[in-house]
């Protein structure tokens, strides 16, 4: 009987053995859990390898979209775009948890990095301005809703960095404009920079002057009843700020 037995033994083995060659090879390797794909993304995160970490995070979001890891690394996702240096994926990233968790407890964090973003996007003074004019909108709602966060004072730094890149670009464009004799255009930028910058006391002073430069060569291409129509409220702006 045990003669009858070992060869039916070793032919049950073999055709088990064989059955999970197949599977391995045939069959596809059993999927990351949502736990595995987070800190396989973590992981690459503290090595710098972004792009890796991009991966992860983006497979763990489009698999488990439910899970509580899922929550995580669509915030990672963004963290990686932006340490990157991949700024418009970064933004979509950040924007998009905002609007599918706006009650998460991270959204001060959100508010700032997506200020962070817009303002990492400023190139040149010469150049429109509309993600430095964002990143401030959002760096306004940070310290009005959240002032208490602990990103509130560096939101009020990058304000001040934020307003004066705008102010210097105002200046840029209305000397460009004094440049080129358009005195009109010029003497209403320099007049913007004065009334909207008065906190960047050096920009607002050297406004002040271009725009009385720029106002006497303007009333000199006006017609008698235009120069007299302007010429009162002029004076009374100047004194304002003088």
């Amino acid at each position: 009987m045990r003669r009858i037995m070992a060869p039916v033994l070793l032919l049950v083995l073999l055709s088990l053995t064989g059955c999970m060659l197949i599977d391995s090879y045939f069959l596809p390797p059993p999927e990351d859990t949502a736990q595995e794909l987070y800190e396989a993304g973590m992981a690459a995160m503290d090595e710098k390898n972004y792009g890796d970490a991009q991966d992860y995070f983006s497979k763990l979001k489009d698999r488990f979209p439910f899970s509580p890891f899922s929550l995580k690394g669509e915030l990672a996702l963004g963290d990686a775009y932006y340490l990157d240096e991949d700024y418009v994926h970064a933004l979509e990233a950040y924007k998009e948890f905002e609007a599918l968790h706006p009650s998460n407890e991270n959204i001060p964090y959100v508010l700032f990095q997506i200020a962070s973003t817009d303002v990492s996007m400023f190139k040149t003074i010469d150049r429109r301005q509309e993600n430095v004019k964002e990143g401030l909108e959002y760096l306004y709602r940070l310290v009005e809703t959240y002032p208490k966060s602990e990103y509130a004072e560096a939101a009020k730094e990058m304000i001040t960095k934020s307003r004066r890149i705008l102010a210097e670009h105002e200046i840029f464009v209305a000397d460009f404009f004094w440049r080129t004799e358009q005195y009109g255009p010029a003497w209403h930028r320099y007049q913007y920079v004065v009334e909207n910058f008065s906190d960047i006391t050096e920009l607002r002073d050297y406004a002040i002057k271009r725009a009385e430069y720029s106002y006497f060569e303007y009333q000199k291409t006006l017609s008698d009843d235009e120069r007299q129509r302007i010429q009162g409220s002029w004076k009374l702006w100047l004194k304002q700020w003088l």
